[in-house]
């Protein structure tokens, strides 16, 4: 698909102004705005390069928590918490993957009533090409060198903080 032309000026910091104008200063909706354009962006540069590797970022971030287990293999339900997704997503992404082939599910010995997935050899293989081929495109962030990443990172954690995501300090 072929990328939009640019504009001859920012359209975010066009309607900020014209908020400005008509109700006041209010910077939270320019930044919102902002964060919103560059989630749309990014996801779009991951997905286009995960895309050849059958998966879409939901399903590469499940594939690499599965790498980072100890046994290759967590249950269901702790797909989610770690994600922080729903349980339907969760069971849409893992059987996407399993029919795949990238995973397998079983009985969880553990709890009678949940599932475990397990990374395949093949998923590990997907997971470590397409791992390649982010980390080469700096995951989209290329416009940012390693500090400014890391600012981005630590002035997202107190609203991740605030939403609940995990206790600061942890």
């Amino acid at each position: 698909m072929p990328k939009p032309l640019s504009l001859a000026f920012d359209p975010i910091a066009r309607a900020d102004e014209l908020w400005r104008q008509r109700w006041g200063a209010v910077p939270s909706m320019g930044a919102i705005t902002s964060i919103m354009r560059a989630h749309q962006i990014l996801l779009s540069e991951v997905d286009a390069v995960v895309k050849p590797y059958g998966l879409t970022f939901a399903r590469y971030e499940a594939l690499v928590l599965l790498t980072f287990s100890k046994a290759g293999e967590l249950p269901m339900s702790k797909i989610g918490e770690r994600l922080m997704v729903h349980p339907t997503s969760v069971t849409n992404t893992v059987d996407r993957l399993v029919k795949s082939g990238l995973v397998a599910k079983r009985p969880n010995p553990n709890d009678g009533r949940g599932t475990l997935a397990s990374i395949t050899d093949k998923g590990r293989e997907v997971c470590d090409a397409a791992t390649r081929d982010l980390m080469a495109m700096d995951f989209g962030l290329g416009a940012y060198d390693d500090e400014e990443c890391a600012e981005i990172f630590a002035m997202l954690r107190p609203l991740r903080v605030t939403a609940g995501d995990f206790k600061d300090g942890s």
